[in-house]
């Protein structure tokens, strides 16, 4: 089982990586930003990924090693020497908890540091090249007492268009400030910007003295100072997803209320647990998957085994979404699809071990038979 979970890895991490390639020839492309920091970026992203491509590598390299027992007659041979299905459950289960302690060193450690990580890494990013957080049709408050809209970001030539900005560093005096075109310039040793502003127009309402002051201009620059903003946004406190577990138990045992970050925070607290367990669900449903089909029947057995991987992602994916309204406790939806799931595959095996056929394989057999005669 050790081979086909190491391919396995290696292909399903590779999948969940294939979804960041546009963003990171964005970053590439576009932004300039360096190879190291986009690699910095993958690492930090790999946990997260992980999480998930442990317990279904652990499934399929179950299910690919007992496809082959049974394609090869060995499972036969195995029951003939008076080997029944009982006795291949102790090394399922080893390489099950194997699985079990690297996804749960993953939620329990590997997540919260490739979190904080990475967003100490975007910190860095960000300050440096600050038209990466501009967004188009956005207000974007990044910077202190200014708000900035930008209707469209142009790339190539590092250009800002139909510009909106509403400064408000003098307390007695608003200025608004509207331009076709614009650019910015950083400094990010000083974490400061200059936004040049072309062709445009400049409203300033004086609050104290009641009086409105309309100007118009060439050129116009603005300074903006991104110092306030990080220093408030490192300063401020971990969401659920970065909180270590005794973080986590620790605010749970000290929320004043029951509101949507707390049940979030439960939810976590109780995913770091339940993935990990997963791999022994995941793996028991495997077995019975693979010995009761024959070669001819091993694609199927495959797409059986990512059937019963995505209705236990979705599952998941309900009870956080529930169990984060308050709909339903967290602990129910973190580890309802262990119990279905663990439920259904303790059932077939039993079944297997039973010498009592699944009934879902003479149902394939019937569609095949019509086939033929199609044919």
């Amino acid at each position: 089982m050790l081979q086909p979970f190491v391919i396995n890895i290696l292909f399903f991490t590779f999948v969940f990586l294939l979804t960041r390639i546009l963003d990171i020839v964005n970053l590439i492309v576009n932004y300039k930003i360096g190879l190291s920091a986009v690699f910095l970026m993958l690492i930090y992203s790999v946990p997260h990924f992980l999480e998930f491509v442990i317990p279904i590598s652990i499934m399929m390299s179950v299910l690919l090693t007992f496809l082959r027992l049974s394609a090869d007659n060995e499972i036969i041979a195995l029951k003939a020497g008076g080997v029944s299905a009982y006795g291949l459950l102790p090394p399922v289960f080893l390489f099950c908890l194997m699985g079990c302690l690297l996804t749960g060193f993953m939620t329990i450690y590997g997540v919260p540091w490739s979190r904080l990580s990475f967003k100490t890494l975007t910190y860095d990013v960000v300050t440096s090249n600050a038209d990466i957080g501009l967004k188009e049709r956005t207000f974007n408050d990044r910077f202190e007492d200014v708000m900035i809209y930008v209707n469209k970001v142009d790339l190539r030539n590092k250009a800002l268009i139909n510009v909106f900005i509403e400064d408000q560093r003098n307390k007695n005096i608003v200025s608004t400030v509207i331009a076709p075109t614009g650019k910015l310039f950083s400094e990010p040793d000083k974490l400061a910007f200059h936004l040049r502003l072309y062709n445009g127009t400049i409203n300033q309402v004086d609050l104290k003295g009641k009086a409105v002051h309309s100007i118009n201009f060439d050129t116009y620059d603005i300074n903006l100072d991104l110092k306030k903003a990080v220093c408030t946004a490192k300063s401020r406190q971990k969401d659920e997803k970065e909180m270590s577990l005794s973080e986590l138990s620790r605010y749970l045992h000290s929320a004043a209320k029951k509101d949507i970050q707390y049940y979030s925070a439960l939810i976590v607290f109780h995913k770091k647990f339940s993935l990990p367990f997963a791999c022994f669900v995941l793996g028991l449903v495997a077995i019975p998957l693979g010995i009761e089909s024959s070669s001819s029947k091993r694609s199927f057995g495959l797409g059986l085994g990512l059937v019963f991987f995505l209705v236990y992602y979705f599952m998941l994916s309900a009870g956080w979404v529930f169990g984060e309204t308050g709909l339903y406790p967290p602990v129910i939806g973190m580890w309802a699809p262990n119990i279905v799931i663990g439920s259904i595959g303790l059932y077939l095996f039993i079944r297997t071990a039973n010498e009592r056929p699944i009934t879902i394989y003479p149902v394939l057999n019937l569609f095949k038979g019509r086939g033929n005669k199609l044919k």
